[in-house]
């Protein structure tokens, strides 16, 4: 079993390390998407990039899930890594692969049954209705095997395997891009080609991750029911608010979608596009949640707070760097990017104001993924669902409504970015808020088991009481 490699060493290339690895890998993914819906645009009609539009809404709400879970694996086993805890960490992934699997298949055979109403409730009609179901149709049986390879990739980052989790993601969406274009064009498929190359691309993405974790870490042990049962309690624990804090971020934008839809298809087709371009310019943004959790979770089990508390900043100064060096790259590439899309009238003014006024506000989403990853690995997951959630709602559906009632299209994406400044603010605050008080804690707890020096064993135990709770019986010789 692997060894916490975190706790030592610069923190600042460990971010470098892990957030650039995990992005180029979802960056590819990512930019797929966007190829996607480029070979699509290239078929003249504006219904299929309206029904991309409205189908990506459904399909970024199922994969937040897959998210979600991925960020259970990730909090549970850097965790158990830290504090070597090395047999639990394997049953760890086992059950969490398992629970996630059975999790994923309910919401994709859910989603798939009500897809129609769902895309009706989005603003979906007509013919761009029936595209859009048609596609999501498709891609939703492979949900669960979406979820296998993103919850293996994020077992592979917590032993600081970021490489091989790259590769992963890294080679599923090379098999989608060759796919793409002979699904679509080659044999005629159009969009749901398109879909047919996205499901080629889960299986391929989930076959080498899980292949990383099986064969070449050994990183799994054999099913138990009975450890299983044992462990939902755990899984449950993290995975229910991090599930809710990944879902809430596609309910924001699915209600922001529906807004924007009763302006006409056109600005429809726009957002699509900003909903594409969106994931490959920030990629390593919305990398950062994933990339920082382990490295957070390895220290916090190990004791080592300052690194904790570093982590947190680095990690924030590095979001802040990117963010502002690809704005001003979104900005000098705006036209190009419009006129690839052959977006026109209301659609093009929507993408050019994102592309002017809106990508800086994405450092205050980092400001929240890397809350999220702190709030997650420290005990504190639902306080990261009160954060997301807040945003999706609270600081999305006034705004967003206020927006679309008195203004237009342009309007509403102020109104969402407003939200996001405003809660990506509030989490970051909140993330070193409860890190001071969880240390204070653990002080309180070590001058206690210090004032009994006559029984080293309790001692021993006291001071690791707060942190390593729960410890397997089957892992006492890796503590000593």
């Amino acid at each position: 079993m692997p060894k916490a490699k975190f706790v030592s060493g610069s923190i600042l290339s460990h971010i470098f390390l892990m957030t650039t690895t995990n992005a180029l890998g979802l960056t590819a993914l990512f930019l797929v998407d966007l190829a996607d819906l480029y070979f699509i645009s290239l078929l003249g009609q504006a219904e299929l990039a309206a029904a991309v539009g409205y189908a990506g809404s459904i399909a970024f709400f199922t994969t937040s899930l897959s998210i979600g879970l991925s960020i259970t694996m990730t909090a549970l086993v850097a965790k158990a890594i830290g504090q070597k805890k090395r047999l639990e960490a394997g049953q760890l992934v086992t059950n969490t692969l398992v629970t996630g699997f059975m999790l994923s298949a309910v919401v994709a055979a859910l989603t798939f049954y009500y897809s129609e109403p769902l895309l009706e409730l989005l603003g979906a009609k007509g013919e761009t209705l029936n595209l859009a179901n048609d596609y999501l149709r498709i891609l939703l049986p492979s949900l669960p095997i979406l979820g296998l390879g993103m919850s293996a990739g994020a077992a592979l980052r917590s032993i600081g395997d970021a490489r091989r989790a790259m590769w992963s993601t890294l080679i599923g969406g090379a098999i989608n891009a060759a796919l793409d274009p002979l699904f679509i064009f080659g044999f005629g498929w159009d969009l749901q080609g398109a879909a047919l190359a996205s499901v080629m691309a889960r299986f391929g993405l989930a076959g080498i991750a899980l292949w990383g974790v099986i064969r070449v870490h050994k990183l799994i042990a054999p099913f138990s029911m009975s450890r299983w049962l044992a462990h939902q309690k755990r899984i449950f624990a993290i995975a229910v608010p991090a599930m809710m804090t990944n879902v809430a971020t596609p309910f924001g934008n699915a209600y922001v979608t529906a807004a924007i839809a009763g302006f006409g298809d056109s600005y429809v087709a726009g957002w699509a596009v900003i909903g594409r371009v969106i994931p490959v310019a920030f990629g390593m943004i919305f990398s950062l949640s994933g990339a920082v959790g382990p490295i957070i979770g390895q220290n916090f089990g190990a004791l080592k707070f300052e690194r904790v508390r570093q982590a947190l900043h680095q990690a924030m100064g590095f979001a802040f760097g990117y963010v502002a060096l690809i704005s001003v790259v979104v900005f000098l590439l705006r036209e190009p990017l419009v006129n690839a899309f052959g977006i026109t009238g209301e659609g093009r003014e929507l993408v050019l104001f994102f592309c002017v006024w809106i990508c800086f506000s994405f450092v205050f989403n980092g400001a929240l993924f890397v809350s999220n990853a702190a709030l997650n690995n420290i005990g504190y997951p639902m306080l990261s669902t009160l954060m997301n959630v807040g945003k999706a709602t609270i600081g999305t559906v006034p705004f967003v409504y206020f927006a679309s009632q008195i203004g237009g299209a342009i309007d509403i994406l102020i109104a969402q970015a407003i939200g996001t400044v405003v809660f990506g603010i509030g989490a970051y605050a909140l993330a070193f808020y409860m890190l001071a008080k969880v240390k204070v804690k653990q002080a309180v707890v070590d001058e206690e088991a210090n004032l009994q020096p006559q029984m080293p064993m309790t001692a021993f135990c006291s001071s690791r009481a707060y942190m390593a709770s729960n410890i397997d019986t089957n892992d006492a010789k890796s503590l000593d």
